[in-house]
């Protein structure tokens, strides 16, 4: 980390301000190089957390206004001394300030690095910084807040309680059972149960709300489906809030899959609009068919669409069959219309049942609150923590499954020393997790996934 790095921290494009963030120990120097405050003061004679405004000059030239921030180490995002340079939007004068940046002495800052440099100067844990692409790619809500909640140590907090339990329990074990001669209090099995219990416990936690997570974050691989004319194309629409699907009174209108990202209360939902499910002796609407079939068993949430007005016919009993395979919301439509079908009996086979006029919107609450249970919003709690990918995930797993073998291992009567080697493997599995105790490899890889300027 010994070079001075730059790079473009705003979206590229037109606009009121870019910014440009440099991090390193020459900051200071580089950017008053380039940099020419109204008050001729140098940036390196600046406070902490202070502004200047000046102009962006190089080789004589003035190529723009700017306003600088300057920040001093420690107390910075980075925890080195950063300069942030606002200049005015524009791919062309933004990136003509950096190319000053860069000839003054800067270097440019790969992907992830200014956050990388953060967790590498111990100003954030691994968990932390993946928060913050998070928080970046948020498309919601709920999203933002729990990305935001772990960036602010949600889940570091969790595992520091678990990793300072296990280790003060180890450190026991291990002074008790190496120095018999000193007088340190005997372990007893009901100290270890209950450190054991509530490890597990918030372990556990952990691991229940993850697919609530995923929800939240990541949205849920969403079918539309049932037989043509059902008025799935209007439930797309009404849930896309625009005309994605075209919409007629001809069957077989839709024969390909027609895809969107929707947020329906606080869950993101990737809808599939499909083929009208039918015999057909048409090649092109019988592939619409096949690939609607296909896409049923793979997705995360079905929405089998019902006709108000019609009778249930062999096509729509072969849905609701195929509705026991995934989690599935039925929605009765068009109850603008007289009844005419069977609601009994799709009742009787579906739990989650949502009467609805697609055309009119009336039932729409109803839908939102189905799609919340179902992606289990009710006992979701961004404030408590959630883990945010699988290698989260498998770290906690892998600790909860140790803490779980050192019970067992009291349990029936082994040695501490057998228990011990447990409860560190447990340990190890959460200093995976914060990056207190990780390789090269698994770090990069992390930071691969950021943009470059975060």
């Amino acid at each position: 980390m010994s070079d001075t790095i730059a790079a473009i921290s705003t979206a590229q494009g037109e606009g009121g301000i870019s910014v440009i963030r440099i991090s390193g120990d020459s900051a200071f120097t580089v950017c008053d190089k380039i940099f020419k405050g109204i008050n001729n003061k140098k940036l390196a004679d600046m406070k902490g957390y202070t502004a200047s405004f000046g102009k962006i000059v190089s080789d004589g030239e003035e190529i723009d206004e700017a306003v600088a921030l300057v920040f001093r180490e420690p107390l910075s995002y980075t925890g080195e001394n950063v300069v942030e340079l606002s200049c005015h939007g524009g791919i062309y004068i933004t990136k003509l300030v950096l190319r000053a940046v860069l000839d003054a002495g800067a270097v440019p800052a790969q992907a992830g690095e200014f956050t990388k440099r953060a967790f590498l100067n111990g100003k954030i844990d691994l968990s932390e910084a993946e928060a913050v692409i998070d928080i970046i790619s948020a498309k919601s809500r709920s999203a933002a807040r729990a990305a935001l909640c772990v960036k602010e140590g949600a889940v570091r907090n969790k595992i520091d309680e678990v990793k300072n339990l296990l280790l003060s329990t180890a450190a026991h074990l291990s002074a008790w059972a190496d120095y018999p001669e000193e007088d340190i209090a005997e372990v007893t099995d009901e100290q270890l149960y209950d450190s054991f219990d509530v490890s597990i416990a918030i372990l556990d936690g952990l691991i229940s709300s993850y697919d609530s997570g995923q929800a939240v974050k990541q949205g849920i691989d969403t079918v539309i489906a049932g037989r043509p004319n059902v008025g799935k194309s209007t439930l797309m629409n009404l849930l896309s809030g625009c005309e994605r699907s075209i919409v007629t009174d001809i069957p077989g209108t839709t024969r390909d899959i027609i895809e969107d990202t929707v947020i329906v209360g606080d869950v993101i939902l990737r809808l599939s609009d499909t083929a009208g499910l039918r015999t057909t002796d048409d090649k092109v609407e019988k592939i619409g068919v096949d690939r609607a079939k296909h896409r049923l068993k793979q997705c995360g949430l079905l929405l089998a669409v019902f006709d108000y007005n019609r009778s249930l016919d062999d096509d729509d009993k072969e849905l609701i069959q195929s509705a026991g395979e995934v989690p599935c919301i039925a929605i009765i439509n068009k109850t603008d219309l007289d009844k005419q079908l069977d609601t009994e009996y799709i009742e009787s086979k579906i739990k989650n049942v949502v009467y609805l006029s697609a055309k009119s919107g009336e039932g729409r609450a109803d839908l939102v609150k189905a799609v919340e249970d179902i992606a289990g919003m009710d006992n979701f709690n961004p404030s408590e923590g959630v883990l945010s990918n699988e290698r989260q995930r498998q770290a906690v797993l892998n600790s909860l499954n140790s803490v779980k073998d050192a019970k067992n291992a009291l349990e029936i009567g082994l040695t501490y020393d057998a228990i011990t080697v447990s409860i560190e493997e447990a340990i190890t599995s959460l200093l995976e997790l914060t990056g207190e105790r990780t390789s090269d490899e698994v770090v990069d890889r992390v930071f691969h996934n950021f943009c470059v300027g975060k």
